[in-house]
This record gives structure tokens, sequence and C-alpha cells, in this order.
């Protein structure tokens, strides 16, 4: 529960019939629905009566048998093999070679786990040194998700943050990165560099040549790079698209192929899948030590992923294709989804942009748009007053006047005196939210 949460539940009547929600990634949360043949894939491992019926399309049933097949006893309710059914493994391997070429992975490279934050939280446990005379300390995106940097400090570890310019569209900027280094050097040792690419919140999507720099920022300052591409599948901007640090890490060639150290995360939470409350995530290790991979393997046993959490993950990793039955209505879904999702993304750009007060740099990607709002000196002071920042303040007008519940900038980081708001783009209610931003935004003035 937020600070925001918190100040809210306080019943007093409101002018309003609800509390409208445009501050999480949550697909399903937001309204959309699940995609068919997700569901039904699960149904039919919960209930493997359903495979003996003619209701489920023919690759459903075959789907859900492989992945039974290697259940123990044939049942989604036993232990699954640690770190994960071997299928899905195998599914991961083949759609990573199918995403940037190549062989297909070693399996014991890839680690399903509950969650891609929960994937990351252990892979910082092999990196991060929090006690003695020099902790170590991550190179780490501002704004980023607050949950990353908490692992991190949970560690012990130190956050060493880097700004991405927003003057630029958000994008990393390598002189910032080289300073952010050099500060590092002064409180503690760095071991890593965090990235999120497309961005969350900001929704910038790095270029090839943006991500070439970086691996060789890493090769040069002996980094191991910690990349989130969970929003991999979601690009809007045209003439824009992702690749993955691996792929550009294999087309570099040595030494930067053979020696660069990386983990990818991905996840089955966030994208077109949107099935967060299923629990399933993923992380491949690029180029670390054999022996650190067997490490790697204890630390995840502890904490397997839930088997609908890797089921979902299989159908991430291979979902239906052409002339398979459920083809057809797979891909309309996903179609509609996206289109739904492209055009707000145009929507909240074009609105916010246009109200006095707000500027909000193009979304590429991801799930959020993080405009900036100016706030006028009597707002500032006001928020003083109340002991509040001023986005957790200005984002407490919005929702006490209107019921619409936004995050403040000042929960992901951002430049000293600067102050923005995250708002989802998995709504489909957005003009009456941005109405009510402009009615509170001309009531700030008046303090």
């Amino acid at each position: 529960m937020t600070k925001l949460h918190c100040i809210f539940m306080q019943g007093v009547k409101k002018p309003f019939r609800e509390v409208i929600d445009v501050a999480w990634g949550d697909a399903q949360g937001a309204g959309i629905k699940p995609l068919t043949f997700v569901r039904q894939v699960l149904a039919a491992c919960l209930y493997p009566q359903l495979l003996d019926s003619n209701r489920l399309p023919t690759d459903v049933k075959q789907k859900a048998r492989g992945l039974l097949s290697e259940c123990h006893g044939g049942s989604m309710g036993s232990y699954t093999d640690l770190p994960g059914i071997p299928q899905v493994a195998r599914e991961i391997s083949e759609y990573i070679a199918r995403r940037d070429g190549g062989d297909p992975p070693k399996t014991g490279n890839i680690f399903i786990s509950p969650g891609s934050q929960w994937a990351l939280q252990n892979i910082l446990n092999l990196l991060v040194h929090g006690h003695g005379e020099v902790r170590s300390g991550v190179l780490t995106p501002i704004p980023c998700h607050v949950t990353t940097i908490e692992s991190l400090h949970s560690l012990g570890g130190v956050s060493v943050p880097y700004y991405l310019s927003e003057e630029h569209g958000w994008e990393l900027q390598m002189e910032e990165l080289n300073r952010a280094l050099e500060y590092a050097k002064q409180v503690c040792a760095p071991v890593a560099l965090y990235v999120v690419n497309p961005g969350n919140p900001p929704g910038h999507v790095q270029s090839k040549k943006s991500i070439q720099d970086v691996i060789r920022f890493a090769l040069e300052k002996r980094l191991f790079l910690l990349v989130d591409e969970v929003y991999q599948d979601c690009v809007y901007a045209d003439n824009v698209e992702f690749v993955s640090y691996k792929k550009v890490l294999a087309e570099m060639g040595p030494p930067f192929s053979d020696t660069v150290e990386l983990a990818s995360f991905h996840s089955a939470s966030k994208g077109f899948l949107g099935e967060a409350g299923l629990r399933g995530g993923y992380v491949e290790l690029v180029n670390m030590d054999p022996d650190v991979i067997k490490y790697a393997c204890t630390i995840f046993s502890k904490d397997t992923a839930p088997t609908p959490g890797q089921i979902a993950l299989s159908v991430l990793a291979n979902p239906p294709r052409l002339g398979d039955p459920s083809y057809p209505l797979y891909e309309m879904e996903t179609q509609q989804m996206q289109t739904m999702i492209k055009a707000n993304v145009r929507r909240v750009h074009e609105v916010l942009d246009s109200l006095p007060g707000i500027s909000c740099q193009p979304v590429e990607g991801g799930a959020f748009a993080f405009p900036r709002v100016d706030l006028p000196p009597k707002a500032l002071q006001k928020a003083k007053e109340m002991g509040m920042e001023p986005d957790t303040f200005y984002c407490l007008r919005l929702l006490e006047e209107s019921g619409a519940f936004i995050t403040p900038g000042c929960e992901y980081g951002q430049k000293e005196g600067t102050y923005h708001i995250r708002y989802t783009l998995l709504n489909d209610i957005m003009l009456m939210e941005v109405c009510a931003i402009n009615h509170i935004l001309i009531n700030c003035r008046h303090f």
C-alpha cells in the first residue's frame, strides 16, 4: 500500500463514486481480458478431464499434455523439478534463439522464478557484498522502479544513480554513466550496471548503437550487466524496434561476446500476456563462470515459480503459430490489445502535452508515460507546509478531487527541482483523467 492509499483511506465522503487506478501496470487489473489460449491451457492442466472432451482446440490439448507429462504424477499440484518444468526451460531457450538468431542457449543458464524482480534479487545476491569496509555498488537508472533499489539496499549494497536525459527523450547517455561511475568509486566498489529497456517508467527504447556503447562501457569498466527487458514486446513508436542486449553482444564478437557477463530478465506479468498474478519470470545468464552458475542454481532452487506461472511462461515462449487451430483467435486478441495501447499512447502524449503546466516526452515502449508537472510556487509552499514532496501533494489533490489515483515521480527518482507523475497506458478511460489533471493544475495556481 502506498503513502497515498494510507492518506486517502480516512472515510471522508468524496465527490466521485470510485477510485480510478491509472498508476499500475497491471493489465488485467485495468480491465484487459486475459488471452484465451493462456486460460485454456491452464484449465486443461488444472482439470485434465477436459483433455478427453471436444471443448478445447487440439493445440491446447497437445500443449497441456506435454506440460503435465513433465509434472510429477502428471499433476500440476505436485512439486516441479528445480528450478522449473523442463519443457518450459526448453521453450524459453528456443524462444531466445528465434528472437536473437543463433543456437538455443543451454537450459542450465536459464533460471525460472516467481517473477523478474525475484530473479533480479537472486542475481544481486551473487554480486553484492553489503558488509566490510567497502560495500558493492550498482549503477541504477533514474527514474527507476523502486523495487529494484529496495532489493539492492536490503542486501547492504549501494545504489549509484545515473540520470536518464529527459530533454533527449529519456535516453541513456554515456557521459552520465561515466560521471556516475567516477562518483561510485568514492563511496563503494561498483560491480554492476542495471539497465531497463524499454524503460519503466519513462518509456524510452534503446537503439542498437546505444546498446553497443553500454556493452563497450561494461567491458572497459569490468561491470556485470543487469538488463530488465520485460517490456520487450511493448514497442509502439514508428521506426523503433526492440533489440536484445544478448543479440547485440553476440553480433559484436570477441572480446565482447565471450567476456561481458550479462543477466537478461523477462516476465509473464508484463506485455500482452499480462499474467501478473500468476507469478512467472526468468533470467538468462550469459558468460557467467560455470562454478557461479552452480551456486546460482542453489539460490534459485529455494523459490521456484508457482506452476501456473511456469505455464504462463510456456505460452509466452511458445504461443500459437500460423497454422495452429488457436492462432487466429490468439492473433486477433493480441492485435486488438496492441491497437488499443497504441491509441492510448497517442492520446496520452497529445492531451497531456497540450495541458498548461505539463510536458510529456514521446513514449516509445513500455506501459507508462512519465510526464513532467510544473507546479506554481504557492503549491510548492503548501506541500512543504504539509511535509510532502510537491508531486505527492499534487497526486493527493488529484485523488481527492477526481478519484484518479496516480503515483508521484518522487517514488521513482528524478532530478532535483523537477516533478513528475507515472501514468499507465493500459486504461481505456484516459480523457476523464487528463481533464481532471487540468482542473487540479488550475486550482493549484490559486494557492
